[in-house]
């Protein structure tokens, strides 16, 4: 089995789809079964890596010219001749056109992963350009495509929503445990930490968690801190910091910069709660990375994560600040053992339910009844 990846970009700024779909190659790469695997992506400044450590996997990167448009992908396209399925990791990006629309001329499956782009709060974002895309290549690449990769059963309804009647594989995002390690109990430092991990963005919920800080009260915030880690849109960031000083938090809550590699490990590790206060999340791979640490997690029903309350690892909570603010007082008011404790439920669910392993299982045994047509696995609807 010869498979071909296609993701728009590795950059580490691009976040959760460049660390999951490169652990799931590395992944599938272990499959005796699989010959080959290659990713083909876009250059970019600072890729999250540039190859695998197994000769049967390779990274290609492509130079672009106007909208992302890549003649040298194309070029590379037209002279393969042995890929047996090619699976592309987004939409709205022309690359995954090029290569859906060479799939279908070689007579090739292919399957779409959405990536929440599909979502109705992402759907809402860039009306007028996502209008034109479908009316020009995405629906097209979406419908004729063999198979449509979802998150989350909350993500699958949103496509069958949309009208697409192809079959639906729901599968989350992997963690490699190897990469995300079990934080140490040890002393920790005067103040407790809150941290939000992700990309600087509106549509994270970061001003909910500044006000909800705001109305908690002083004595429970005496002994915390919010660590804001990620990088986005400048502006942004400094209405982010403004908003801060004006109401006071200068020395409660600070924004750090991006952080990538053991530098986020630690920052995981020095972390007693994370906090995503999210409206809109297909999978969130830094609630996973989070609770494979061992941290407890406050995220919102904006995510699948519906898990984590189930397995006792934080809360799964409503969008918006009032229930955001209810959440914070309890888990600030728990004690280090009882953090510890959901920490360690909080592995346990990563274990159980996410890790490469399984989900690498998976992907496979897809790959293998889309192309035999045999034995229709379970998870796809």
């Amino acid at each position: 089995m010869k498979i071909s990846h296609v993701i728009a970009s590795l950059d580490v700024s691009t976040g959760g789809p460049a660390r999951s779909s490169t652990s799931l190659v590395k992944a599938l790469l272990e499959f005796n079964n699989i010959e080959f695997a290659e990713i083909l992506t876009l250059v970019s400044d600072e890729p999250i890596m540039d190859n695998f450590n197994n000769s049967k996997g390779s990274i290609k990167f492509f130079e672009t010219t106007i909208l992302d448009y890549s003649k040298k992908l194309d070029i590379y396209l037209k002279s393969q001749s042995d890929i047996d399925l090619y699976h592309a990791h987004g939409i709205w990006n022309i690359p995954m056109h090029q290569v859906a629309k060479y799939a279908r001329s070689k007579r090739k499956p292919y399957i779409i992963s959405i990536r929440g782009m599909l979502e109705p709060w992402s759907m809402q974002q860039s009306r007028l350009k996502k209008k034109i895309a479908m009316a020009l290549f995405q629906n097209r690449d979406l419908t004729r495509s063999d198979c449509i990769h979802a998150t989350a059963f909350s993500e699958a309804e949103s496509i069958r929503y949309l009208g697409y009647k192809n079959p639906i594989a729901v599968i989350p995002n992997g963690i490699d445990l190897d990469d995300y390690p079990l934080k140490d109990l040890k002393s920790k430092s005067a103040k407790k930490k809150i941290l939000f991990l992700s990309r600087i963005h509106y549509k994270k919920g970061i001003e909910l968690l500044i006000e909800a800080w705001g109305r908690l009260d002083p004595v429970i915030r005496a002994d915390w801190e919010i660590e804001i880690a990620g990088n986005g849109d400048s502006i942004y960031i400094d209405k982010l910091k403004r908003s801060i000083v004006e109401k006071g938090f200068q020395n409660d809550i600070k924004i750090v910069g991006p952080k990538f590699g053991k530098d986020k490990i630690n920052t995981y590790h020095n972390a007693d709660v994370f906090v995503l206060p999210t409206y809109s999340e297909n999978f969130g791979i830094v609630i996973a990375e989070a609770l494979a640490c061992g941290i407890p997690v406050i995220t919102t029903k904006g995510t699948p994560w519906k898990d984590i309350n189930e397995y006792f690892a934080g809360e799964w909570i409503e969008i918006g600040v009032d229930a955001l603010v209810i959440s914070l007082k309890e888990m600030m008011r728990k004690s280090d053992l009882e953090l510890n404790e959901m920490g360690r439920n909080g592995r346990k669910l990563i274990e159980d339910k996410y890790s490469i392993d399984s989900v690498s299982a998976r992907f496979y045994e897809l790959y293998s009844w889309i192309l035999s047509n045999d034995n229709k696995p379970d998870f796809v609807i």
